[in-house]
C-alpha cells in the first residue's frame, strides 16, 4: 500500500527537487457528461476543505488474511477525525469499508474518494459505484487501484482498459488510479493519463537518499516541484494522496516533532487550491503494517507509524496544530 522506493538516478532526483520541468504533447482528456459536477465539488474541497487517507482502525491483513473493518470502529475513526478533517480518501470498496459513505454522510464529510483496491475484481468496482451512486453529494470521485502499476499487479494498457470500462458503465463518474510520481513520468504511461479525470500521486521524500539530512523545506519544496513536473501531463487537478513523514522508529530520525515540522512547511509552501492541494497521511498507526509485504522487499517498521493519530486515536502533534474545521460539532 505505501512503498515507495524509487529507482531514480541522482540526476533526475536533483531536476525534480531544484527545477519544474514542463512540456508533453496535448492529452485527448475524457469527456463524462456529469462528471464535470463532481469534479466542480472536488475541487471546491481541495481548495476550502481538508483531506486525509483513511484505512479504517478495525482493517487489518497478516499473512493475506483479511480482518474487515467493523462500522462501530469506523465511525469511531470518523467521529475523531471530522474535526479535523472533511475530506476521506480509501483504499479498498469492501471488506467492511462499505460503511464509509453512509457513515461520512452522516457525520457531514463534503468529499469522499473512494479507493478500489482491485479494479478486476467486478464486486470491488461495483461496491464503489454503488456508493457513488447512492452518496452523489459526498463521493467525488473513485480511485482504481494503489501502486498497482509499481507493483507489477497490472500494465498500463490493462489499467486504462480498466478505467475506461469502468467510465463505460458510470460516465458520469469522475475516474483516477494512485501511483508513485515517477511512474506517470513515463512517455508510456501518457494513454493511462489520458483516461484521469484527475490525478492523485504519492510523492514520499523519506525515500529519497538525500532526505535524511535535508531541512523540512526542501522535503516539501520535493513535494511542489513534483507537482510542477506532472501539471503539463494531467487533464484535470492534482491531489498527493500520500506524503509526509512517520513518527518512528526515532532511530531512523522519525519523530512526531519532525513530522508536524514537514507539514507546516508543507502548507507554507503548498496552500491548498483547486488545481493542486495535498492529503494528510495517514490517519491512523496501524501497527500491522509493520509486517505487511508489499512491492519492496525487506523490513519496514515504519510502516506502522505514518498516523497523524496513533493506533488508540490520539492526535500526534501534526494533527493538534491543524484547527478545527467548522461545522465539525
Amino acid at each position: 500500500m505505501i512503498h515507495l522506493r524509487t529507482a531514480l538516478g541522482g540526476a533526475l532526483l536533483a531536476a525534480i527537487l531544484f527545477t519544474a520541468t514542463a512540456a508533453a504533447a496535448p492529452l485527448n482528456c475524457p469527456k463524462s457528461p456529469a462528471a464535470p459536477a463532481a469534479m466542480t465539488r472536488l475541487r471546491a474541497a481541495m481548495a476550502q476543505g481538508r483531506f486525509i487517507a483513511y484505512p479504517p482502525t478495525s482493517l487489518k491483513v497478516v499473512n493475506a488474511q483479511v480482518t474487515p473493518a467493523d462500522p462501530a470502529g469506523i465511525r469511531a475513526d470518523l467521529t475523531v477525525l471530522r474535526e479535523r478533517f472533511d475530506g476521506l480518501i480509501t483504499y479498498d470498496a469492501v471488506h467492511g469499508a462499505e460503511q464509509i459513505a453512509p457513515i461520512a454522510a452522516a457525520l457531514k464529510f463534503r468529499a469522499l474518494i473512494i479507493g478500489v483496491w482491485n479494479p478486476a475484481d467486478d464486486a470491488q468496482l461495483e461496491a464503489a459505484l454503488a456508493a457513488a451512486r447512492r452518496f452523489p453529494d459526498l463521493v467525488v470521485g473513485i480511485s482504481l487501484g494503489n501502486e498497482t502499476l509499481f507493483a507489477h499487479r497490472t500494465d498500463v494498457a490493462g489499467l486504462t482498459a480498466l478505467i475506461a470500462r469502468a467510465r463505460a458503465r458510470a460516465p458520469g463518474t469522475a475516474f483516477t488510479t494512485t501511483e508513485p510520481f515517477h511512474i506517470y513520468y513515463d512517455p508510456a504511461a501518457a494513454p493511462l493519463l489520458a483516461q484521469l479525470d484527475f490525478l492523485l500521486v504519492n510523492v514520499h521524500p523519506i525515500f529519497q537518499p538525500w532526505f535524511k539530512d535535508a531541512p523540512d523545506r526542501n522535503a516539501a519544496q520535493f513535494v511542489v516541484n513534483v507537482l510542477a513536473r506532472l501539471a503539463p501531463l494531467a487533464c484535470g487537478p492534482l491531489l498527493v494522496k500520500e506524503t509526509g513523514e512517520p513518527t518512528a522508529p526515532a532511530e531512523a530520525g522519525f519523530s512526531e516533532a519532525r513530522q508536524a515540522s514537514f507539514y507546516r512547511e508543507l502548507r507554507r509552501q503548498l496552500p491548498p487550491a483547486p488545481g493542486r492541494a495535498f492529503a494528510y497521511f495517514a490517519a491512523f498507526d496501524l501497527p500491522w503494517r509493520a509486517y505487511d509485504g508489499g512491492p519492496v522487499p525487506g523490513s519496514h517498521p515504519e510502516e506502522a507509524h505514518w498516523g497523524l493519530y496513533d493506533a488508540q486515536r490520539r492526535p500526534k502533534a501534526a494533527a493538534r496544530e491543524l484547527p478545527a474545521l467548522a461545522g465539525s460539532h
